[in-house]
C-alpha cells in the first residue's frame, strides 16, 4: 500500500521560528502556514450531512472520513473561516521531499521521479514527434500564467477524425495531487511503445480515439517555478478547478480560466466515457456528486464499471490499497457533497459519462511510489477504456438521402436527468452503454418524424451495431423566436435582471461581452419560461455590454444590450 509521509507541526515550527512563541494562536499559525504555502490541510468533526453540505458550499472539502471533514484552506477563504469559530485541528504537511524532479529527459521518461514543466513539455511533444501515424499533440488552453493545457490523441489514423467512440483520459486539476500526472504519462507511453506487440493496447487504438491530459493545472503544480517543490489545489487565481465548472442548479458560479478552455475544448468533442485522476483518497467515485437523493438513470452502470476498475486494482495491489468507503468505490454525493465539480458537469451538460478516480490517500504522491501507482492501475486504466466498445453503437441517417442525422437518442421509462445521448454531425453516430437488459429507442431531430426502435438487447461487454433511418417531416415548421431578452433595470447598478423569449427554457448558457466583443464573465443558468432570472453585475465597471444567452439544447441565441452606471 502507498504509505503517507507527513512533516509534523514541530518540524514546521523549527523551520518557521515565528511561530514558535507561546503565544501565538492556533489562527495564526494557520495564517503563517497559508501564507507561506499557498494553503493548509484542517480537519473539523463531521456532525451530520448538513453541517458538511454547509462547508462544502463555501470551502473546498477534500475528503470526509473517520468522522472529521477535512478541508484545504487558501488565503481567500482562511477569513470566513476562522469568523466561523470552527474546532478545528492543522493537518501535518505532506513531505515535499518525495518530490525528486528528473535530472534530464532521459531519467523522467523512466516514470519514476517528477519531470520539470520544460520536461513535460518536451515528452508530451516528443510522444507525437516518435509516434507520428499514432499520437498528435493538441493545446487545450494556457494557464494563468500562460503555462500550456496539453493533450494528446492516439488512434491508428491520427490524422483523420474516424466514426470511432472518444474517450477522455485527464488528471491533475488539484495541483498538489501528482500521482494522476506521471500515471498518465506511462499510459501514453505505454499504448503508443506497445502498440504492435500488446494485443490488448492495439484493439483499444485501432478502435477508439483516446485523448489524454496529463495536467490539467500546471499554475498549482509548478506554483514555483520549472520544477514542483510546493504544489497547491487550487489554480493562480485561487480558485479550486474541481468546483468551479457550470453548475446544473447553483447559477452564477465562478468559472476558471482553464475551465473555460476545457469546456470549450471538450465540446468540440463528443467524449462518450472520461475520468479525471485526483489524490487524498482511494476510491472510484460515480455521478452523482451533488445530489444525495437523486440517482443516475445509468447508476448501476456506472457502480458496475466502477466496481470493475476497484477489482482489478485489488487483483495487482498490495493489501489495503484503494478500499475507502465501500471497498474502492462511492457514488459521489453519499461520500460527501460537491458544487461545480466536473463529473457532474460533462455527465450532465455534455451527456458524458464521467467518474473521478482518487489514486492515493497521500495527494502528493512521492516519486518512489510512482512505479507501484503504475502496478496497481494498469490494468484498470486499460478495463476503463474498454467500456466505450461495448453498449449500443448506432448511426442515424436521412431515409431519403443517407446523410447523416443529428438527433436525441432517448430511452422512454429510463431516461432522467439529462442522461440522454445525441448522434454526432459528422457520421450521425451515437454510443449508449448501458447496464444489461432489452431497452426501446426513440429518435427525434429537427425536420424528421420520431422513430422509437424496440427490443434492443445490451449484452455484458459486448457491442450492439444499430442503423436508424429517419423519415423527414414535411409538415415541420421551425417556429422563429420571439425576439431579443427583456433587460430590467437600464441602467442597471448592482443587480440585473432578464426574461428570455419563448424557446429558452431549460440550461443556458450566459456571457457577458463588452461592445467590443471582451468576454466579462461567462455562467450557466437554469430558466422557466416566463420567469426573470437575476445577475449580479456589482463587479462590472460602468458601461455598455452585451448580454448573449444560448440554448444549450437547440443552439438558439437571444442577445441584448445594457448598460451598468455606478
Amino acid at each position: 500500500m502507498i504509505r503517507k509521509l507527513t512533516i509534523s507541526l514541530f518540524f514546521l515550527l523549527l523551520l518557521f521560528p515565528e511561530l514558535i512563541s507561546q503565544e501565538i494562536s492556533k489562527d495564526d499559525k494557520l495564517r503563517g502556514i497559508v501564507n507561506h504555502f499557498g494553503q493548509a490541510d484542517v480537519t473539523v468533526p463531521y456532525l451530520n450531512r448538513d453541517q458538511a453540505n454547509y462547508l462544502s458550499r463555501h470551502l473546498s472539502v477534500t475528503s470526509v472520513k473517520s468522522k472529521q471533514i477535512y478541508i484545504s484552506i487558501s488565503g481567500g477563504d482562511i477569513d470566513w473561516f476562522l469568523d466561523q469559530s470552527f474546532d478545528y485541528r492543522i493537518i501535518d504537511l505532506n513531505n515535499t521531499k518525495g518530490l525528486v524532479s528528473a535530472s534530464d529527459l532521459k531519467q523522467a521518461m523512466e516514470w519514476d521521479t517528477y519531470p520539470t514543466y520544460t520536461q513535460y513539455d518536451s515528452i508530451m511533444r516528443s510522444f507525437a514527434t516518435r509516434f507520428p501515424s499514432l499520437c498528435r499533440i493538441d493545446t487545450i488552453g494556457k494557464s494563468i500564467y500562460n503555462k500550456l493545457v496539453l493533450a494528446v490523441k492516439i488512434s491508428d489514423n491520427v490524422s483523420s477524425n474516424e466514426n470511432e467512440p472518444e474517450v477522455f483520459y485527464t488528471s491533475t486539476m488539484h495541483g498538489d495531487e501528482t500521482g494522476g500526472f506521471v500515471l498518465m504519462l506511462r499510459l501514453i507511453d505505454y499504448l503508443l511503445v506497445n502498440y504492435n506487440t500488446d494485443s490488448r493496447a492495439k484493439n483499444l487504438v485501432d478502435n477508439l480515439e483516446i485523448w489524454i491530459n496529463p495536467l490539467a493545472n500546471p499554475d498549482g503544480t509548478y506554483r514555483t517555478g520549472n520544477t514542483i517543490s510546493a504544489p497547491i489545489r487550487r489554480n493562480a487565481e485561487g480558485l479550486d478547478l474541481n468546483r468551479s465548472f457550470p453548475d446544473p442548479m447553483e447559477p452564477g458560479i465562478t468559472v476558471a480560466k482553464e475551465n473555460l478552455d476545457m469546456i470549450k475544448f471538450m465540446r468540440k468533442h463528443n467524449y462518450i466515457l472520461s475520468v479525471n485522476y485526483h489524490g487524498g483518497a482511494e476510491v472510484v467515485n460515480y455521478p452523482w456528486d451533488r445530489w444525495y437523493s437523486k440517482y443516475h438513470a445509468d447508476d448501476q452502470w456506472f457502480l458496475g464499471i466502477s466496481r470493475a476498475y476497484a477489482d482489478t486494482v485489488h487483483k495487482y495491489s498490495g493489501t489495503g490499497y484503494m478500499t475507502d468507503e465501500s471497498n474502492g468505490v462511492t457514488r459521489g454525493a453519499e461520500w460527501y457533497i460537491i458544487y461545480g465539480g466536473r463529473q457532474d458537469f460533462v455527465t450532465w451538460e455534455l451527456q458524458g459519462r464521467e467518474v473521478t478516480i482518487e489514486l492515493d490517500r497521500l495527494k502528493t504522491t512521492p516519486a518512489a511510489q510512482l512505479g507501484l501507482l503504475w502496478l496497481y492501475n494498469r490494468n484498470s486504466l486499460l478495463g476503463y477504456m474498454e467500456n466505450a466498445l461495448y453498449g449500443i453503437h448506432g448511426l442515424v441517417r436521412d431515409s431519403s438521402t443517407q446523410a447523416p442525422v443529428r438527433a436525441k437518442v432517448f430511452i422512454s421509462g429510463h431516461d432522467k436527468d439529462s442522461s440522454h445521448v445525441y448522434s454526432d454531425t459528422l457520421y450521425g453516430a451515437f454510443t449508449r452503454m448501458l447496464s444489461p437488459g432489452t431497452y426501446n429507442l426513440t429518435f427525434s431531430a429537427k425536420g424528421f418524424k420520431d422513430k422509437t426502435v424496440s427490443n434492443i438487447t445490451v449484452f455484458e461487454r459486448q457491442k450492439t451495431d444499430l442503423l436508424v433511418d429517419m423519415e423527414a417531416d414535411f409538415n415541420y415548421i421551425e417556429v422563429p423566436l420571439s425576439g431579443p431578452p427583456v433587460i430590467y433595470p437600464n441602467p442597471a447598478k448592482e443587480v440585473l435582471h432578464a426574461v428570455l423569449p419563448k424557446g429558452f427554457a431549460g440550461y443556458i448558457n450566459v456571457k457577458i461581452t463588452g461592445i467590443s466583443g471582451n468576454l466579462a464573465r461567462e455562467f450557466y443558468i437554469y430558466n422557466q419560461e416566463g420567469v426573470p432570472v437575476s445577475f449580479d453585475t456589482g463587479n462590472l465597471p460602468s458601461g455598455s455590454y452585451i448580454l448573449i444567452f444560448t440554448n444549450n439544447s437547440t443552439g438558439a441565441i437571444s442577445k441584448g444590450r445594457f448598460i451598468i452606471v455606478k
